[in-house]
């Protein structure tokens, strides 16, 4: 999703080092107060070994790692700064795992200048001494016990030969070479030299070979000379060959500047040996040098063209017969710069996975400065063909400079993200821009003592500073412009330029704003000077200070959102914060050309941004109640994200700016560890304009992006997408991490910055993997769905697009068994043309939409079973790509309730259907959550979804308003295998929607005998509580007298033969229910105060004992025949009330007031908020939750209630228009939440905000929707009601339920003035009020009904 890209650093300054391992091989060089570790062939960056791990003290020191060794045997890398050394290791099973192995510290008047470690010995020269010391393990401690020491004159290299009998030096004072002896430190020779040593090498010999020591020395002038002893002095070295830069090129008649290095002898030799074994001239040539044992040597020129040098006969004696010629002379392939590398090396090249049918067998070049690798090919190099060597990877040119070695502090960048600048630790910094490549390329860099805050403009070619010493700014251009400014706190610019003014935002100490302008050479102005000038200072119009003032992260602007900034509604520029956690964003009044008056900062239809008098406007405000908080940003749709510690940790925020009555704003909320601080927050956009956070903690970066809602469950708004973890890799804590352009991430720590970037596009050429982009993941957590998507799916089958689900099936059926790829056929959405009348085809019993149906017979004919079941089996088989195995069996399941809804929509009505959608969809998903091992779920159980106990009461009330509710309790009786128990009835809420009292008295006798089924026992203890309520004592006599094995048969028979309707054996019931309540068999208990005729009791066990309204109600209901009973009544108000306002659940809230006869709350509670509710109420709430008005059925409900009786007519009367069109914009907000954009659409372009009237509606005339704004504050005679308006109410004394509005009264006695707005809302809830009154004045008249006369009838 997000890898490391690049990982800037500066290039090797010293000699590099290498790591052979069985699997890999490493280089290392020094940077800074750290080692850096890439991996060879790919230069990829591995790690960083911080010298302050080992010494924390040195953390803050500006020293730097001066020498380093290797030893590839033990695997150990030792580092010296100062006087200072410390060792790591290289562990763990695939040798990933660096730890800290050991230190050493030296007197404080010997700094160490040169380093060697082999087999446990160590090398250390010095300013004065050249020392040995041996590395003891004492109780798996480590340690380093000094060996000898001897006196020598600073030693700048030293090297111990490969049988560690000495050791050769090289001193920065003189050109002599030393030979001391390992095992006393005696100098044994001195070898003189012409000019200085730069390198010294041993040769590695081979086993086959003599072990006489061979040493090479390479002086400054390019010559390399090989040393061998003699046979009558075996410990004295001579001199026998000379390879200089004449030998290489002897035509060339002027001095060339080159170097020489020794080719790895085993690394070749391995590689020369696989070589495939042709005749050919080639084949032979390599055999040769194979075979022969030749020594190469590399000679590359400062033109990037390579010479090698062969050298015959090491290893024979006499050491005259040791002969050297030229082998090969190539084209310059190296890319080279003015001088030549000082570093190369050829590498075996060892992949992760060998391939061992591989043809062609490479080696790998490594080469700096410019640090750079090739993959070298033996036959097509040594023919001098041009791809002998290629290019692998090269490092990013990054210059050795001082402020290279200064820690970074924060990073700033150009509001498109095609530039960024970033400050260092003490002052100045330096600018970049993403060029061509993915990379990053240097633009520029500052003074330290220029700047304190940054601005980049122009991809980081051009840039601005303020320094907070002088008071100035510094546009940094040539020639430089300079202006004196107030103190300012932060500076940034405006994303859009005009023409080649730009403008500047600065916030001073004061809070005010300025706005600085720019000017640039433009091609009609070529001889103008850069300039900068004070446009205007203006202060936002508070009421008081604010605690922030921040941009509006701009990054979105340039994408395809920008268009919504060259309308009417500008972008958003600044963002204030105050004391109390308000929020407010803020655009600069802009004047034209011509003088008039705009808003806007584009720079478009000639407005210029901060041309007139610089004041600022409010576009919105959020309460947030957050108070003393840290941290703060806002990205480009406006959300906003606050950091508040508090005594858990601290709370982070994410806050939308559309806010209502309906919405808070918020829409996350997390405490994280304070012992992990947030460090940095910065925003990014997709293209499609989806907002990404980025969180900075000390050595991670969380990336968080806005995740779909469900339907089905309750999921936070926002998630947790990625995680960039560099505290593997670099010890240093992150000092700032900033988003660049096209969704890349620069990561600054320490010294380091690590740029990580998405995989390249599926088009492009560099895409390589199938791995998903981050932008790819934040559309397919939270974006429009694909109309096959279970979610949409299932959305259109509730809001009555039956006809629409049948074609995207049958389209799905069709593409599936086309065998195309997914690909092809994604993304043309059936679902879009909802939008289009002929889309909604939807039955005439509908109350949403004023759109007649329309049906496609011939699409009908292709929806059948059989395809159903050919399309499920086939979906089994090869599940869909980028559905998660919970989503994919969801699908299953809709796919197959839309086939048994279609087969008996005919006898069902709409919210009958619903109902058994979501009664399919509750046992079909529960049975697959349990059985994970489907074809479709691949053994995977998501965390999102998860098994019920029961329905939610959502699903429950559409059965309650159902007209068909003997054909849902067949369906849930036949849904339970045919055997209804109380746990069933319980989970599909059936007593609680049931209306008939036979039914439910029947029902629940059915219950009662599943119950005494159920097991093998047959235990009337089960039963009884059921058989009780029925009255039906004689009954459970009769089944306990079958009950030989139960232990209280004798007494149950004796007790249940009396005769409970004498208040003697009443009270003996009762007395034994307290006795069970003690034993804690509450059930049993609550069918003995049944029995002693204590309703009351037994509906408090079940409340209070059991924890089960649905039985009490249950109960209550069978037991009182009927919904007006006191028991029933004390519940509703008492327990489900209370506890539907507790848990926010307005649909509990909604069939509560409907059974207590409020119908006009029972559609007030759908969109009113909770606490208006509670003000009304005889029953004091207290406890009131979240409002949960994330649910798009709420407006379906309310649709089908507002007009059916009169009662909902006078409560929806009391819901203000503004309030109305609110609730159905934050509908379909949650639907765009959902992935139903589609639907979303059709909601707003289809919601009638009509109000009953006293005329007779024509049903079938179809008309265009009605606007809200023209129809919310009258009612008109056009706007019918329907003619079955049920009359559930006393029209002449039903109270009001909404409270009367406040009068407003002015200060000095004068008529209250109030705005315009509120005067619409006052008149809207008069003419409501009229409108009911015609509409209960034509009720009075249809219930006037003519006295009884019998003459009528003669």
């Amino acid at each position: 999703m997000l890898d490391l890209l690049h990982a800037y650093t500066a290039g090797p300054a010293s000699a590099i080092q290498t790591l052979l391992l069985p699997r890999d091989v490493l280089l290392l060089y020094p940077f800074a107060d750290a080692v850096i570790v890439l991996h060879a062939r790919t230069l990829t960056f591995l790690r960083a070994l911080a010298f302050w791990e080992a010494f924390p003290s040195t953390r803050h020191l500006n020293d730097s790692v001066k020498c380093l060794a290797i030893d590839s045997g033990m695997k150990l890398v030792v580092s010296s700064m100062g006087v200072r050394i410390a060792a790591w290791s290289l562990s763990g099973v695939n040798s990933d795992f660096w730890r800290l192995h050991s230190t050493l510290v030296l007197p404080d008047d010997q700094p160490v200048t040169a380093l060697d470690c082999k087999s446990g010995l160590l090398a250390v020269g010095t300013r004065s001494t050249l020392s040995v010391y041996t590395l003891i393990l004492d109780n798996d401690l480590p340690t380093w016990s000094p060996k000898w020491t001897f006196s020598a004159a600073t030693p700048a290299c030293v090297r111990f030969s490969p049988s560690l009998t000495y050791i050769a030096t090289t001193c920065e004072h003189d050109a002599a070479v030393r030979v001391h002896s390992t095992t006393s430190g005696r100098r044994t020779q001195i070898i003189p030299h012409p000019r200085p040593v730069i390198d010294i090498a041993w040769r590695r010999p081979q086993a086959s070979s003599r072990d006489d020591p061979v040493l090479y020395t390479t002086t400054a002038d390019g010559t390399l000379r090989i040393f061998l002893p003699v046979l009558d002095a075996p410990h004295h070295l001579q001199l026998h060959a000379a390879l200089d830069a004449a030998s290489a090129v002897p035509f060339s008649s002027s001095h060339i500047a080159s170097n020489i290095f020794p080719l790895d002898r085993d690394a070749l030799s391995t590689v020369l040996t696989k070589t495939s074994h042709t005749e050919d001239a080639l084949s032979r040539r390599v055999q040769e040098i194979a075979e022969e044992g030749w020594d190469l040597f590399l000679r590359v020129l400062a033109d990037g063209s390579l010479v090698i040098q062969a050298v015959a006969n090491i290893d024979r004696r006499p050491p005259t017969l040791l002969r050297h010629f030229p082998l090969l002379h190539s084209a310059p392939t190296l890319h080279s710069g003015s001088a030549p590398p000082t570093f190369l090396a050829v590498l075996p090249h060892r992949p992760a996975v060998p391939h061992a049918t591989s043809q062609v067998q490479t080696l790998t070049l490594v080469g700096a400065p410019p640090l750079a690798s090739y993959a070298l090919a033996p036959l097509s190099f040594f023919d001098a063909r041009a791809d002998g060597l290629q290019l692998i990877a090269r490092a990013e040119d990054e210059p050795e400079e001082p402020e290279c070695r200064r820690q970074l502090v924060r990073f700033v960048r150009t509001p498109d993200g095609e530039g960024v600048g970033g400050l260092w630790e003490g002052g100045g910094g330096a600018t970049w821009g993403r060029g061509k490549g993915r990379g990053l390329q240097r633009r520029g860099h500052w003074d330290a003592s220029e700047g304190a805050l940054l601005v980049v403009l122009d991809g980081g070619r051009s840039f601005v500073t303020y320094a907070s010493t002088t008071q100035l700014l510094t546009l940094h251009t040539t020639p430089s412009a300079t202006l004196p400014v107030p103190p300012l706190l932060s500076l940034f610019s405006l994303p859009f330029p005009h023409g080649t003014r730009r403008f500047l935002v600065g916030v001073t100490v004061s809070h005010t704003i300025i706005l600085i302008s720019l000017s640039f050479p433009s091609s009609n102005m070529p001889t103008a000077q850069p300039a900068l000038s004070i446009h205007s200072e203006s202060a936002l119009p508070l009421p008081a200070p604010p605690k922030l003032i921040l941009p509006v992260d701009p990054m979105a602007w340039s994408g395809t959102y920008a268009g919504a900034g060259t309308g009417t509604e500008p972008h958003d520029v600044l963002l204030s914060v105050s004391e109390d956690g308000d929020l407010a964003f803020w655009v600069p009044e802009s004047t034209n050309v011509n003088g008039a008056v705009g808003n806007g900062v584009n720079g478009v239809n000639g407005k210029v941004p901060g041309a007139g008098l610089g004041a600022w406007r409010c576009t919105g405000r959020v309460r947030t109640g957050r108070r003393g908080l840290t941290r703060a940003a806002c990205s480009s749709a406006k959300k906003s994200v606050l950091v508040v510690p508090g005594p858990d940790g601290e709370e982070i925020t994410i806050w939308d700016s559309k806010v209502s009555e309906f919405a808070s704003g918020l829409e996350y909320r997390e405490i994280l560890s304070a012992s992990d601080p947030i460090n940095d927050l910065d925003w990014s956009a997709t293209p499609d304009a989806q907002s990404i956070l980025a969180l900075g903690f000390a050595h991670r970066v969380e990336i968080l992006c806005q995740q779909r809602m469900i339907y089905f469950d309750e999921t936070p708004g926002w998630t947790r997408c990625w995680t960039v973890d560099i505290g593997s890799i670099i010890p240093h804590p992150i000092s700032d991490s900033i988003w660049l352009a096209r969704g890349a991430l620069l990561v600054g720590a320490g010294h380091f910055m690590c740029l990580y970037d998405q995989p390249a596009h599926p088009l492009d050429a560099e895409r390589t993997t199938t791995e998903e982009s981050l932008f790819e993941h934040v559309a397919r957590h939270n974006g429009p769905l694909d109309d096959y998507h279970p979610q949409m799916v299932l959305q259109c089958l509730l809001w009555e697009k039956l006809e629409l689900v049948k074609k995207v099936i049958v389209n799905l059926a069709r593409n599936v068994e086309s065998g195309r790829s997914e690909r092809e056929w994604a993304g043309k959405d059936e679902a879009a043309r909802v939008t289009h009348a002929h889309a909604l085809q939807k039955p005439k019993y509908s109350l949403l939409f004023s759109v007649p149906e329309t049906k496609d017979e011939s699409e009908d004919d292709q929806f059948s079973r059989t395809l159903v079941e050919r399309l499920i089996e086939r979906l089994e088989e090869e599940p869909l790509p980028h559905l998660t195995p919970n989503e994919h069996a969801s699908l299953l399941v809709l796919i197959q309730t839309t086939l048994e809804v279609e087969e008996q929509r005919r006898a069902l009505d709409s919210n009958g259907l619903r109902y058994l959608i979501s009664m399919r969809m509750f046992y079909i998903v529960n049975q697959r959550l349990s059985n994970p091992s489907t074809p479709a779920s691949n053994g995977a159980v998501s965390v999102r979804i998860r098994p019920r106990q029961r329905l939610r009461y959502r699903d429950m009330i559409w059965a309650f308003y159902s007209e068909s509710q003997e054909l849902l309790l067949s369906a849930s009786v036949t849904a339970c295998g045919g055997k209804m128990s109380w746990v069933d009835a319980r989970a599909l809420g059936v007593f609680l929607w049931m209306h008939s009292g036979e039914a439910m008295r029947a029902h629940m006798e059915l219950v009662a005998r599943n119950e005494y089924m159920a097991g093998d026992n047959r235990d009337p203890t089960a039963c009884s509580l059921f058989y009780f309520a029925l009255g039906k004592v004689k009954l459970v006599h009769g089944l306990w007298r079958q009950a030989a094995w139960h232990k209280e048969q004798g007494l149950m028979l004796k007790f249940l033969g009396n005769d409970f309707s004498q208040p003697r054996w009443r009270t003996a019931a009762l007395k034994n229910a307290f006795a069970l309540l003690s034993k804690r068999r509450f059930e049993y208990a609550a069918a003995f105060f049944l029995l002693g005729g204590s309703l009351k009791d037994a509906v408090n066990v079940c409340i209070r004992n059991l924890n089960d309204f649905q039985l009490a109600v249950a109960l209550t209901r069978v037991v009182e025949q009927g919904d007006d009973g006191p028991v029933l009544q004390d519940i509703l108000n008492n327990t489900v009330i209370p506890t539907a306002f507790r848990e926010g659940n307005r649909w509990l809230a909604n069939w509560a007031f409907w059974l207590l006869r409020r119908r006009d709350l029972a559609v007030r509670i759908l969109v009113t908020p909770l606490q208006d509710i509670a003000a009304v109420l005889d029953v004091q709430i207290t406890d009131i939750g979240d409002p949960h008005y994330d649910d798009p059925s709420l407006a379906l409900l309310f649709s089908q209630l507002k007009s059916k009786t009169l009662q909902t007519a006078k409560g929806t009367s009391e819901i203000s228009g503004r309030t109305e069109f609110n609730f159905v914009l934050q509908i379909a907000r949650v639907f765009c939440r959902m992935g139903c954009h589609a639907l979303a659409l059709d909601l707003v372009r289809s919601w009638s905000f009509q109000r009953p009237s006293t005329a007779v509606r024509d049903a079938d005339h179809a008309r265009s929707p009605p606007s809200p704004i023209s129809t919310r504050f009258a009612l008109e005679p056009a706007l019918r009601r329907q003619s079955s308006i049920m009359i559930d109410m006393d029209i002449t004394t039903a109270p009001p339920t909404r409270r009367a509005s406040p009068e407003r009264k002015a200060a000095n006695g004068l008529p209250p003035v109030a705005p315009v707005e509120e005067l619409k809302e006052e008149g809207d809830f008069v003419a409501r009020k009229a409108g009911l009154g015609s509409l209960m004045k034509s009720a009075k008249q249809d219930v006037q009904v003519p006295e009884f006369d019998m003459n009528a009838f003669f």
